[in-house]
C-alpha cells in the first residue's frame, strides 16, 4: 500500500482530487518576481507579505519564502505565526476531504509539523492548513480554502 492509500484510507494508490502547489525559497523578491513574470507570461503576482510572495503558475499556487542566500531544505518562513518549512509541496484539498484528512492523521497520533488550524482567518487568503513529513522527512502541506478563488486572494 502506497503512503499516499494509507494517508487517505484509500484502497486505491489514487489519493482525492486536489490541486498541487510547491514552495520554495528565494533570496531576493524583485530579480525573482521580474525573472518569472518575463519568463512566464501568465504568472501573477498574488497574495504577499514581507517575507513571501505567492504566484499564480498556470493555474497552480507557487509561493518563494525570502531566505538567506545560506539557507537549507529545513529553512522556515514566518507565516501567520507559523514556522513554515520553505521547502515543502502539498495539495488543495476540497473542505470535505481536509477535514478526513486531519481527523485521521489526528487518530493515528501523527505527528504534526504545524497542527490543523485556520489560517489568516477573516481575510482574503483564509485557509485550513497543517503540515506533516513523509516517510523520507520531506515537509508536505495539506490546505483547503473555503472557495477557489482565496487561492490567489491579494491582501
Amino acid at each position: 500500500m502506497s503512503f499516499f492509500s494509507k494517508l487517505f484510507g484509500q484502497k486505491s494508490n489514487d489519493p482525492p482530487d486536489g490541486e498541487p502547489f510547491m514552495e520554495h525559497p528565494t533570496g531576493e523578491f524583485k530579480s525573482s518576481l521580474e525573472a518569472m513574470t518575463s519568463a512566464f507570461k501568465r504568472l501573477k503576482a498574488g497574495s504577499y507579505a514581507d517575507r513571501w510572495i505567492d504566484f499564480d503558475f498556470f493555474g497552480h499556487q507557487i509561493t518563494a519564502h525570502l531566505v538567506p542566500a545560506t539557507a537549507t531544505a529545513m529553512m522556515s518562513s514566518p507565516v501567520d505565526g507559523d514556522d513554515v518549512p520553505v521547502r515543502h509541496f502539498g495539495v488543495i484539498l476540497a473542505r470535505a476531504d481536509w477535514d478526513a484528512l486531519a481527523a485521521r492523521l489526528q487518530g493515528f497520533d501523527a505527528e504534526f509539523l504545524i497542527e490543523p488550524r485556520i489560517r489568516f482567518r477573516g481575510q482574503p487568503g483564509e485557509q485550513a492548513t497543517m503540515f506533516v513529513r513523509d516517510p523520507s522527512g520531506n515537509a508536505l502541506e495539506f490546505k483547503s480554502f473555503p472557495n477557489d478563488s482565496g487561492i490567489f486572494a491579494t491582501r
